[in-house]
């Protein structure tokens, strides 16, 4: 009997970074993030079929694709990220492919790169093929922002795939991902003191990225300003989280949220302004948008003894609390065994 193939990997929360990880910036100048994965996941799992057959199962969109093999699946705007990690393995062989994730496209917390990840590590796994840690998340990397032309950094990539607290700097021609062993004590406190709320609405990153790219290339002061200035704060920001100074990390998030803003007018609207006001007001030092800007999750830091009152603000503005934790370990695979169709009961029809 063949075995199932799951994978999941696990989204992240960007404290600081975002845009120096969009070319040309990075190869240019030098990009770096500081983020972190959280316990929401993006899963897929494989059941090998016995005929040539390839079907993409999408259980967040109850959308169903099926091909008569997999050479012959198409793009057609639909589930095309899933698709286009397929074509690149080539599989020989029919499958069931079943996906979902705990966050939505367009959620900020790179649920899309994050879903490519896991498909390679599931797609690597049951064809057997040899790739390290880097060479799954470069080829994700590949996929989404080469083949597919979505326009994006790749710091969600590397993240979903090592997992954990890390300070990932881009190159020219390299990506080096260098985890952070921060005190049990400050994590406990960053997160005790930390809330994730959900604005119910999301955005096409892509949009905001490209106008960003126009405006980086054209050389348009304000937003390369602004890259620079994000750069210098990751950096600020990795010192403050290694020497467990939560205040003054909380503080550099908001000026983080406010030079990320300064990259495009989409980045934010009148209300996510008004929330972060409410936010800070009931006690929040500091917040930021963890994807591209324009809706999905907002993360806060709050002081001390705040964080129930932030809470309260965030719920009366209509926001959606959504409780989580930290987790250290990247995309991960296993196996399991196939469960038996159902026969239909005695009597019944079909």
């Amino acid at each position: 009997m063949s075995l199932v193939v799951r994978s999941r990997a696990p989204l992240r929360l960007s404290f600081c970074g975002g845009g120096t990880d969009v070319s040309p910036y990075p190869e240019e100048r030098g990009g770096v993030v500081l983020s972190t994965t959280i316990d929401k996941y993006a899963y897929a799992s494989i059941e090998p079929r016995r005929d040539s057959r390839f079907a993409i199962h999408s259980l967040d969109f109850d959308f169903v694709a099926k091909y008569p093999h997999a050479r012959k699946i198409t793009l057609d705007g639909n589930l095309d990220l899933i698709k286009g990690v397929v074509r690149a393995f080539h599989p020989k062989h029919g499958a069931d492919l079943y996906v979902h994730s705990d966050a939505p496209p367009g959620s900020g917390l790179g649920s899309s790169s994050t879903m490519a990840v896991a498909l390679v590590a599931a797609l690597k796994t049951w064809l057997a093929r040899k790739l390290t840690p880097y060479e799954m998340a470069e080829l994700a990397y590949r996929i989404e922002r080469v083949d597919l032309g979505i326009a994006g950094g790749r710091q969600d990539q590397y993240a979903a795939t090592f997992g954990g607290f890390n300070f990932i700097e881009f190159h020219k021609d390299s990506t080096e991902v260098n985890p952070l062993r921060i005190a049990p004590d400050t994590l406990h406190e960053l997160e005790y003191r930390m809330v994730l709320a959900y604005l119910r609405q999301t955005r096409s990153s892509a949009k905001i990225i490209e106008r960003q790219q126009a405006s980086y290339a054209a050389g348009k002061r304000e937003v390369v300003r602004a890259l620079d200035d994000l750069k210098q704060l990751t950096f600020e920001m990795k010192r403050l989280l290694l020497l467990g100074k939560i205040d003054e990390f909380g503080e550099a998030l908001h000026e983080a949220w406010l030079s990320k803003k300064r990259l495009d007018k989409g980045i934010t609207t009148d209300p996510v302004d008004t929330l972060y006001d409410r936010a800070r007001r009931a006690g929040a030092i500091g917040g930021k948008m963890p994807g591209a800007g324009g809706g999905g999750y907002f993360v806060f830091l709050c002081k001390a003894h705040a964080r129930a009152k932030v809470a309260q603000a965030l719920e009366g503005a209509g926001a959606q609390l959504v409780p989580f934790a930290f987790t250290h370990e990247g995309v991960t695979t296993w196996s399991a065994e196939r469960t038996p169709a159902r026969r239909p009961a005695r009597g019944a029809k079909g």
